[in-house]
């Protein structure tokens, strides 16, 4: 069968892909993952002679991409968006594709089990850890651990997953692999880390011990505005390429990688490609997840209530440019440790990056899972504030827009369709208080989103008391206006 692929209008795999080996196995084939760390392994490959392709892997849905993937021989195309031109590549560094509940969850294993792997990466969104992001602890209750921890062999999660993995690779005398989360979360390699560990040591105390000795959890800072691909997209691709690709993914020109430089079993090298690898991630992490990630959040609330659909509409509105970047260098920068970097600099290109007509980032989609979210993008930094006795009008006012949003109704009236694995534990909430300060208090008073202390703390209750009754008087736009005025 002939691929299409290869007679795009677009920058084509010039390598020879049979020389690629599958040393990487990659669990969460999304769009970001397909926009980002495969296109470093592309670029590697194209202009360094680099022989580390990937065997992409799907847990729990999206049969649809695999199945899309495999239809063309494991290639796909990514486009760069910008205000000024568009320029695709079709990336060939893929070598297998598979689906737990497609192809089997022995054949995921065995291709685990290949002697030449040497990284398991990730990107399975926070809710894939199953872990508590107030505490980073592994949620033993969890109904996917606690079916796993049932039948060890058989698991389904991706703690379950890597466990079992590392377990057959112990017991055939084989090295472990390092395990590479690419999510955005704090010390994400970490939390795999402290998931992988526990969950090992439920299932055989021996076997979390050599963990322990021989894997390895770099944490690493992904950055790359990816939109969900929506049909416009892929018809802008047709348009662009000539070709119909259904598993095209569209994103801004701009990428950054910063990686801990920890592997057990050798690594690409990826720094050819432009990623940064460093001894510690942390500092640059909070600083996108504050910086970047914090002011998206904000945007994704208050931009919603407001009815602006894409992020680059927020932009356009005065008031809401002027807030999130007062957000960023006066409430965020001032929480970070990060040592060389220019903040306002920084926060100018973020503006910049958010203002692509081209990305159509849907406010929407970047609200979900806020129950994941707000504690490391804007609650970590509220405590920052509180211990130093500073104001954080805009980081209350974020946290009192996620409120709103997740009462359910927008401000004509309408029906938002809220998306977060805590739904039901939010609904309880909104359904048990009347508007207004009772539904503050019930909100505040999930523990898994804001912990013990911060709902004592009458400064920050106070704080979005004032920005929640704003919201509900006079609208999300007017309280934006307000607040950017008062920077």
């Amino acid at each position: 069968m002939e691929n299409t692929l290869l007679q795009a209008k677009a920058t084509l795999p010039q390598y020879n892909r049979d020389s690629l080996k599958a040393r990487i196995v990659h669990l969460g084939f999304g769009a970001f993952h397909r926009a980002h760390q495969a296109v470093y392994a592309d670029l590697l490959a194209s202009d360094y002679g680099s022989d580390w392709g990937y065997c992409e892997v799907n847990l729990i849905g999206g049969e649809q991409q695999i199945a899309d993937l495999k239809a063309q021989d494991n290639l796909y195309t990514v486009a760069e968006m910008s205000a000024e031109a568009w320029t695709s590549r079709v990336v060939g560094v893929v070598k297998k594709a598979l689906h737990a509940q497609v192809d089997g969850l022995e054949t995921v294993l065995a291709a685990m089990c290949e002697p030449q792997v040497a990284i398991v990466s990730l990107t399975i969104t926070e809710k894939g850890y199953c872990h508590s992001p107030a505490t980073g602890q592994l949620m033993l209750d969890h109904p996917f651990i606690a079916a796993d921890l049932q039948n060890p062999h058989q698991p389904t999660s991706a703690p379950g997953v890597v466990v079992e993995a590392l377990a057959r690779r112990k017991a055939a005398g084989l090295p472990a692999f390092s395990v590479m989360s690419c999510d955005n979360m704090p010390e994400n390699g970490h939390v795999m880390r402290n998931v992988t560990c526990s969950y090992a040591r439920a299932v055989d105390g021996e076997l979390a011990d050599w963990i322990e000795a021989n894997v390895t959890f770099p944490s690493t800072m992904v950055d790359r505005i990816v939109p969900a691909v929506t049909p416009d997209t892929l018809d802008k691709i047709e348009q662009l390429t000539g070709v119909r690709d259904p598993a095209g993914v569209a994103c801004e020109p701009f990428r950054q990688w910063v990686i801990e430089d920890n592997f057990v079993a050798g690594r690409p090298a990826w720094e050819k490609a432009g990623a940064e690898l460093v001894s510690d991630v942390i500092p640059f992490e909070e600083m996108k997840l504050r910086m970047l990630n914090g002011s998206h959040s904000f945007l994704a609330y208050l931009g919603y209530l407001a009815g602006y659909q894409h992020i680059n509409d927020c932009m356009e509105d005065k008031n809401y440019r002027v807030a999130a970047h007062a957000l960023m260098l006066h409430e965020q920068a001032p929480t970070l440790k990060v040592k060389g970097v220019d903040l306002g600099h920084y926060a100018d290109l973020l503006i910049a990056r958010y203002s692509n007509p081209a990305l159509r980032h849907r406010t929407w989609q970047i609200a979900m899972d806020g129950s994941q979210k707000l504690p490391q993008r804007m609650l970590d930094s509220v405590r920052w504030h509180l211990v130093h006795q500073k104001p954080f009008p805009l980081l209350a006012l974020g946290v009192a827009g996620w409120m709103r949003y997740v009462g359910g109704v927008d401000e004509q009236g309408n029906a938002i369709e809220v998306s977060d694995p805590q739904l039901a534990v939010i609904q309880a909430a909104v359904k048990g208080s009347a508007e207004g300060e009772s539904r503050v208090r019930a909100l505040l008073g999930i523990e898994s989103i804001f912990g013990k202390e911060l709902p004592r703390e009458t400064v920050f209750v106070d704080a979005v008391m004032t920005a929640y009754r704003s919201l509900v008087q006079k609208g999300a736009k007017a309280t934006v206006a307000q607040y950017a005025s008062q920077r």
